[in-house]
């Protein structure tokens, strides 16, 4: 199971740095209990702030030996600034593709960074679109792990059902091609119901 917590520092009393330093003890805490990912999704900060508790999470990591993975939210360039894992990317149609995200991490020669993307709807999840350069690492029956915004402890195992064959031009680029995948989410769970934003990691 894929434990994933995200962060809201909008959760805490006090003013913004109560707030903020509320925020690291609890990351200190997920990455004690060896967490396995934490998003860092304080969107409304500006980018010096986000990097500052950016490294702060990174130093808690550096000082155990948790498996635990940083993510920043829709920044890959404070992703890179601070050695953060990974980058979550939202819905949003003009927000970077997966393989944009890895060229500008191998450009900067940081490692291949973990990726993850929301959909807003269960039937998003189902019907996920996928980059063109990524087309050929995809398997029908490939492992996916889903996890809702509303239950971040919560993960649910899924698998690649269908891939389409022809590409659609992408709304922020026209060399940009994307093809629809099909996923099933195993089993039944009550926590799965219409609406739910989401985010889906392909096992690679």
């Amino acid at each position: 199971m894929l434990r994933y917590a995200i962060t809201s520092r909008a959760l805490y009393p006090g003013d913004e740095l109560q707030r903020q330093a509320a925020l690291l003890r609890e990351a200190s805490r997920w990455v004690a209990d060896g967490i396995d990912i934490i998003q860092l999704r304080e969107k409304d900060l500006p980018a010096a702030n986000i990097a500052a508790l950016a490294r702060e999470i990174l130093l808690a990591i550096a000082a155990t030996t948790s498996p635990t993975r940083l993510l920043i939210n829709s920044r890959p360039d404070i992703a890179i600034a601070t050695g953060a894992h990974g980058v979550h990317l939202t819905s949003d149609q003009d927000e970077l593709t997966p393989t944009q995200i890895r060229n500008l991490h191998a450009s900067a020669n940081r490692p291949t960074p973990i990726i993850s993307i929301s959909c807003h709807t269960l039937e998003e999840v189902r019907r996920a679109r996928v980059n063109q350069a990524d087309v050929d690492r995809l398997q029908i029956g490939q492992t996916a792990q889903i996890t809702l915004d509303s239950y971040p402890s919560r993960t649910f195992r899924g698998r690649l059902d269908q891939l389409s064959r022809v590409g659609t031009t992408s709304t922020m680029s026209n060399r940009v091609r994307t093809f629809l995948a099909t996923f099933s989410i195993e089993g039944a769970d009550p926590h799965l119901m219409p609406d739910l934003a989401a985010a889906i990691d392909l096992v690679w």
